[in-house]
């Protein structure tokens, strides 16, 4: 089988120690937002080597960076307000985007406290990964308090270098054909993993461009640099084979959306998409072998108006049927004839171990033959690919999830 194409985000918080500290006085009752004054987040300004963490728009504008001492930003800027960190709250925050994240996918490397990687490669269903993003990027503004940017890409490296382009709140991508004209023009200094020793080497070289140091020879950089030139020449070039690297979870909740490329009035088919996500959340939920409790539905309108209902289940379960008839259920509670619809999503809540489950005394034989078809369906996808196995109530779904795509 031909390997996939790895789609991979890179989400950053933007300004996160100030925009976390901004939050956390505003929910403590302060009236001023720090981020609109000028203020950094800053060490002991009693030490010589209180330096500056972050800083607010404003402060940046009067000419102050990260890391430079606070007397010198004091020096540009007279009026320059300094706030602590608080690294307790900051990892609170930043569990809390992480905790978010994984709604979307379960492998996600934390690069950083306020930084992470996202491999959707097997968790798009029929979306794209530019929806995804956005979705993301609005989620977490909606749900969280705080604003992202989001490199699209096919690897962590353009995925990082387009997370840094025009900030905040951004979407960017960076795919393989838009290197030349996204990436090319930069300065070389912008290029991930370039240290400030390596620049002046460059510049004799005249270097001074990524583009330029693209068209260099590879075996001249390497001669020249080790195996150092040679992950920046690759890297110029976009070449990044790295995975994204992360830690086996047990996940408190599983869920799914998809923004529609074109909106849906009729319920039947807003059902059949339904289907498409309950399969997704479902077949994640049993490779974790874990049962769900709660069933979550959620329609948003071409208004913008988000809607959600949720159930708790009788008996906890990973079966496929079972979920998509609750979904069905609560499509029904919550949809008005007549209602254009934009995005459909599917969570499940309140996840326990499989082992944990006590067999009910109502379990069919009908129940125990969905979890045998379930498991069959689940290696078939395994070994032959996630789209291999289609339900017959989702082929008409999928090529209304796929229309955007053949634009």
């Amino acid at each position: 089988m031909e390997k996939k194409q790895k789609q991979i985000l890179h989400i950053d918080v933007n300004n996160a120690f100030l925009s976390w500290t901004a939050m956390d006085r505003l929910a403590q009752g302060e009236k001023v937002d720090i981020r609109e004054i000028e203020a950094v987040i800053g060490g002991d300004e009693s030490k010589r080597s209180g330096i500056v963490l972050a800083k607010s728009m404003k402060a940046k504008k009067r000419g102050v960076y990260t890391g430079e001492t606070l007397y010198q930003a004091r020096l540009k800027c007279p009026n320059l307000q300094v706030f602590k960190g608080d690294y307790k709250s900051y990892k609170k925050h930043s569990n809390d985007l992480y905790n978010l994240l994984l709604q979307y996918t379960d492998k996600i490397e934390r690069f950083s406290i306020d930084e992470c990687f996202l491999d959707m490669t097997e968790y798009l269903g029929n979306d794209t990964l530019l929806n995804k993003a956005y979705e993301i990027s609005k989620k977490v503004k909606n749900e969280l308090g705080f604003t992202v940017n989001i490199g699209v890409a096919h690897n962590k490296l353009l995925a990082k270098m387009a997370s840094d382009f025009t900030k905040p709140d951004r979407v960017h991508t960076l795919f393989e054909e838009e290197i030349p004209t996204k990436m090319w023009t930069l300065p070389v200094s912008e290029l991930f993993m370039i240290g400030k020793k390596t620049l002046p080497a460059l510049y004799k070289m005249h270097i001074k461009t990524i583009g330029d140091l693209a068209k260099q020879d590879k075996q001249e950089m390497i001669k020249k640099f080790g195996k150092h030139g040679l992950m920046m020449w690759e890297y110029s070039k976009g070449i990044d084979k790295s995975e994204v690297h992360y830690l086996e979870e047990k996940p408190k909740g599983i869920g799914n959306s998809v923004t529609l490329p074109m909106d849906l009035v009729e319920k039947e088919k807003i059902e059949k998409v339904l289907l498409t996500l309950t399969e997704q959340v479902t077949y994640r939920l049993r490779k974790y072998n874990m049962y769900a409790n709660v069933v979550n539905v959620q329609l948003r309108t071409k208004d913008f108006k988000d809607f959600s209902h949720q159930k708790k289940l009788m008996n906890a379960t990973s079966n496929t049927k079972d979920v998509y008839n609750v979904a069905k259920e609560l499509l029904d509670e919550m949809y008005k004839k007549g209602t254009f619809i934009r995005l459909v999503g599917l969570r499940v809540d309140n996840l326990i171990d499989k082992d944990e489950v006590q067999l009910s005394l109502f379990n069919n034989d009908e129940e125990k033959k969905q979890e045998k078809l379930d498991e069959v369906v689940d290696k078939l996808k395994e070994k032959y690919g996630y789209n291999s196995v289609t339900r017959a109530g989702k082929l008409h779904s999928e090529e209304i999830i796929k229309f955007k795509d053949s634009d």
